[in-house]
């Protein structure tokens, strides 16, 4: 049984919004950096966005501008905010947690559909 579980995944029109969870109560270890991936069919998986525990974050340059990861301490939760979806972000978003010694948890994953 996976350690995370991602929610709020479904399907939005193109130029719609989504906000994905994940939640992080079942990890044990302490966090050092926390992130969302996704795989898209034929296509290697995507890292789109890491956050650090010293705040620190980064983005693919395919969702720059359009996707905020951010954290929620008093629900052990990770948040990723998508605005302004596109079809080509129609992907199975994976949220993932590192421990300071490089060992990662991932959850099951989130299906996200951007159609019209």
């Amino acid at each position: 049984q996976a350690q995370l579980a991602e929610s709020g995944g479904g399907l939005v029109q193109p130029g719609g919004s989504l906000s994905l969870s994940c939640d992080t109560s079942r990890i044990t270890f302490s966090i050092t950096a926390m992130a969302w991936h996704r795989v898209i069919p034929d296509k290697p998986r995507e890292r789109v966005a890491r956050l650090t525990s010293s705040g620190s974050s980064d983005y693919a340059d395919s969702v720059k501008g359009r996707f905020t990861i951010s954290r929620d301490d008093a629900k052990n939760s990770v948040l990723l905010q998508m605005n302004n979806l596109k079809l080509e972000d129609t992907a199975v978003y994976y949220c993932a947690v590192t421990s300071p010694w490089g060992f990662e948890s991932w959850g099951d994953g989130t299906k996200v559909t951007v159609s019209s």
